[in-house]
């Protein structure tokens, strides 16, 4: 019996079949024939101060090849770009700027419609395309802003406060600037509106300005110069002889609790690491602990001088710039951050002030190490303590006991090492620790400025 040939019909008909198969496999995976839209970044309600461009990013894998941007005031629209690639581009940004002609006279809110077309062959060979719109709200006014009342002078390694008003319907940020590059944040204060805020001018830092300013969603800026009253102060500098005893002990002792790796070390390069690396991370910890600035609405701020250690006595200030030396030679350099007090061994260290414990734990040179919170970004430091009478998140009163003075950490001797920072800045702790200070920079401003504010 005789196989049956293949009909040449039957052949062709696979042949055409296989080749519409095939078509299809390679349209569907072929990068021609993508069919992903464009993507177009553009937020759904934009803020316009008509002076910095609105800036659009538009993307597609099989490139663009088509994009147009229009403008309506709810009766007439206008074209503000339109781009016809020659070469598909796979990115694009569009800056849109606001028509120069009499276009939406007197109109403040706008609709921006994006539209993109990619070079794929898709949908017929016409591409993908895709649309995207967003609510364009012109506001052009810059906030309101003016100082209420503000500390006459600041000193070098000092405080000083500003209160002030801000409004806008549509505020964004709102802080103080300074020419270091610190910025300092505001409190709510008193009536809605009103400001206070604390600012700093570190010891190292040589000159100080400041300005409040106000930015709002559009853009707009307003700025008021604080015109403080600038007192120079010069702080000690000390050059130190590092002696074998010191290298061969505390150094050799810390170094074995917070960094036994580096035990293999040279003497001088252990204490480098120490009075170096170590004290970075250590203050890095601080700074941050004592950045948070608290948002809730103050009307009145009571506070007392501190006295942290009864019958202290002052064995090393603050600011004092140490260079350190060995054989004559110098070996490294380092800023004392706070006033270290000494009395007996043992002795209680007592927080004058309310505030909550933010920190209570070891932090390499500054041993035993707790922090309290006051409000308006004020934190006082309590540093070598050789024991916790607190924890983190224990809410203190004025008097408390936090802890004993001890050993702990760089310290040669039982002392506490006390500081005082505002929003992160070391500050001098003497201000604190003096009433008419704190009357005449904090409280006579707080009480003259709420009578301004209650006309």
């Amino acid at each position: 019996m005789s196989k049956k040939r293949n009909s040449p019909v039957a052949l062709i008909f696979g042949f055409i079949l296989l080749a519409i198969v095939g078509g299809l496999v390679y349209v569907y995976s072929s990068n021609l024939f993508e069919r992903q839209p464009p993507k177009i970044t553009l937020d759904k309600e934009i803020e316009w101060n008509l002076k910095e461009p609105i800036k659009v990013q538009i993307s597609d894998d099989s490139g663009l090849r088509f994009i147009r941007a229009t403008l309506s005031d709810g009766e007439k629209s206008v074209v503000l770009d339109t781009k016809e690639m020659k070469t598909p581009e796979k990115n694009v940004d569009l800056n849109l700027t606001f028509p120069k002609t009499g276009f939406g006279a007197n109109k403040k809110v706008f609709e921006l419609s994006v539209e993109a077309v990619d070079a794929s062959k898709w949908n017929f060979f016409a591409g993908n395309e895709v649309r995207a719109k967003a609510i364009i709200k012109v506001d052009t006014k810059r906030p309101e802003l003016s100082v209420i009342g503000s500390s006459y002078k600041i000193m070098k390694g000092g405080v000083a406060s500003v209160i002030f008003r801000a409004q806008d319907d549509n505020m964004k940020s709102l802080y103080i600037e300074t020419n270091f590059g610190k910025k300092f944040y505001p409190t709510p204060f008193h009536k809605e509106g009103y400001y206070i805020s604390l600012v700093a001018w570190p010891s190292h830092i040589e000159n100080f300005s400041a300005s409040v300013v106000a930015i709002d969603r559009a853009g707009n800026i307003s700025k008021a110069h604080l015109p403080y009253f600038l007192q120079d102060r010069k702080y000690k500098n000390s050059t130190i002889n590092l002696e074998d005893k010191f290298l061969d002990g505390k150094i050799a002792d810390l170094i074995s609790e917070v960094a036994p790796e580096r035990s293999s070390m040279s003497k001088l390069e252990k204490f480098k690491y120490i009075n170096e690396d170590l004290r970075k991370g250590n203050e890095a910890i601080i700074l941050k602990t004592t950045s948070n600035v608290p948002t809730e609405s103050i009307s009145s701020f009571v506070f007392k001088p501190f006295y942290p250690l009864r019958n202290g006595k002052v064995v090393a200030s603050f600011g004092d710039h140490r260079f350190y030396e060995y054989d004559k030679k110098p070996v490294s350099e380092s800023y004392h951050l706070g006033l270290d007090l000494a009395s007996n061994a043992q002795s209680g260290m007592q927080t004058s002030n309310d505030g909550v414990v933010v920190f209570a734990k070891e932090n390499g040179i500054y041993g035993n190490n707790i922090i309290v919170s006051h409000g308006l970004g004020i934190y006082s430091l309590y540093g070598h303590c050789s024991s916790y009478l607190v924890k983190e998140g224990d809410s203190v009163k004025a008097g408390d006991f936090l802890a004993k003075t001890g050993l702990t950490g760089l310290a040669l001797g039982d002392h506490l090492h006390f500081g005082m920072y505002v929003q992160g800045v070391d500050v001098r702790p003497e201000e604190w620790m003096d009433e008419s200070w704190l009357k005449d920079n904090i409280f006579s401003i707080i009480e003259s400025a709420k009578k301004i504010i209650d006309r």
